[in-house]
């Protein structure tokens, strides 16, 4: 079932589990450039396009996509090693943390240091939605770009909402676009 070129479970686990870990406040920005610049398992395009259907299945975003790419090399079993390599880490780190912060959580240093990560973890957002956003090759891509977060950001629209119109209206864009 696995190819060539096909890393084993062990490196599936291990590079999830790393992505998983880093990423306080969000895990994208490090899933990214785990699969896409250091492990090279997808292309850019590949990775947005992968990332754009698990953000349209429900569950998180980049759980979804260890079970993607976990299945892409070895089925069954590589989605559930990539998943475990998603969620068990950084599982019993918050139960950690959650002990420490139901102690100490109210102190201002850590209430400035929550603050301070909040900060942090919407750079890498921002960071990552540039990164992916070079991949966009036509006017009407960066008009559905800007449309979906307009209707997120500024007009706060449900995120369910937004999607039962743009993702139909895209597909169907895309479809006559390609014929």
């Amino acid at each position: 079932m696995s190819r060539p070129d096909t890393p084993p479970l062990r490196e599936l686990f291990t590079a999830f589990a790393a992505a998983s870990i880093s990423g306080f406040g969000g895990v994208l920005p490090f899933a990214r450039r785990m699969m896409v610049e250091q492990k090279q398992w997808l292309t850019e395009a590949e990775f947005a396009d992968l990332f754009s259907f698990c953000q349209f299945i429900p569950g998180a975003n980049v759980v979804n996509l260890s079970v993607c790419v976990g299945a892409r090399f070895h089925g069954p079993i590589g989605a559930f090693t990539a998943l475990m390599g998603m969620l068990v880490p950084p599982t019993l780190v918050i139960l950690l943390l959650g002990t420490f912060y139901t102690q100490f959580g109210e102190s201002p240093v850590m209430k400035g240091i929550f603050h301070g990560l909040g900060a942090a973890a919407a750079g890498l957002v921002v960071s990552t939605a540039i990164k992916m956003g070079r991949n966009l090759s036509t006017k009407a891509h960066y008009l559905f770009a800007a449309l979906a977060f307009g209707a997120i950001a500024l007009w706060r629209i449900p995120l369910i909402n937004m999607l039962l119109v743009l993702a139909p209206v895209s597909i169907v864009w895309q479809f006559l676009r390609r014929r």
